[in-house]
């Protein structure tokens, strides 16, 4: 083994730099770096979090050989996007590291790793085990019953789980554990962060957009969803154990 590929085993980020052509944000190479068991990313629209991922999921499954990289979006078109990327930064070093098979959504190495992109579905996701990167793409969109069926596929492989979204307001699992999850490493980018993002396209899009979808979109911000008729706060104020029910019970029945 080369002093190259030592180097690109330990440092995700240097490899993404340097054999991928990436040019990492700062909070990227540490998303690439980090060796936490689950990373939340909050971050903007087009801020890069799935580029990250996918040259993440990549480094894992070339340099960790018989690795299983499982990437969970919320619809088939959105697998399909995540998985191009993978794909578009395999193209790079597919002469390196052949492959053994590969189809529209699976991609599998000779060095035994796998890389598998589903849609979100219970159905398409139960059965696999033995994880070692769980990825779940547009997180906030992603069911609270699917998520808690997907957790359990790292309970053997102490693999690790990496979500990213931008918010959908104050509701599902993502919004709780972003705001009260423990265990979690924790980054929220916004668009006013992103090198890529002018202030003046951020400026048109704030006097185009109703106030609440850009807090969302753009300042990662989670505000009341807009089909709510009340506001999560004022849900919570409403429920006490202190008033009476209106009918009698009989704990007896």
């Amino acid at each position: 083994m080369s002093l190259n590929e030592a180097a690109y085993i330990l440092d995700p980020a240097l490899w993404a730099r340097e054999v991928l052509g990436l040019h990492p944000d700062p909070w990227q190479s540490e998303v690439l770096r980090s060796d936490a068991k689950r990373i939340l990313l909050c971050c903007s629209r087009q801020s890069g979090k799935s580029t990250i991922t996918s040259a993440l999921a990549l480094h894992v499954a070339i340099y960790r050989p018989g690795s299983l990289v499982l990437c969970l979006s919320p619809t088939l078109r959105q697998s399909g996007e995540l998985f191009h990327n993978i794909t578009r930064f395999y193209g790079i070093v597919a002469g390196k590291f052949p492959a053994a098979a590969e189809s529209a959504l699976r991609l599998e190495l000779e060095n035994g790793s796998r890389i598998i992109s589903l849609p979100g579905q219970e159905q398409n996701v139960r059965g696999y085990a033995g994880v070692s990167l769980l990825v779940v793409d547009e997180a906030a969109r992603v069911p609270d019953d699917l998520y808690y069926s997907v957790r359990p596929m790292l309970a053997v492989s102490g693999g690790r789980l990496i979500a990213l979204s931008t918010p959908f307001g104050k509701r599902g699992w993502f919004w709780r554990e972003w705001v009260e999850g423990q265990g979690w490493e924790r980054h929220k980018i916004t668009a006013a962060e992103c090198p890529r993002i002018s202030p003046e396209f951020l400026e048109e899009e704030r006097r185009s957009m109703p106030a609440a979808w850009f807090a969302a979109e753009y300042m990662c911000e989670f505000t009341e969803a807009v089909d709510n008729v009340f506001s999560f706060d004022q849900i919570a104020a409403a429920v006490t154990d202190e008033v009476e029910p209106l009918f009698g019970v009989n704990n007896n029945v």
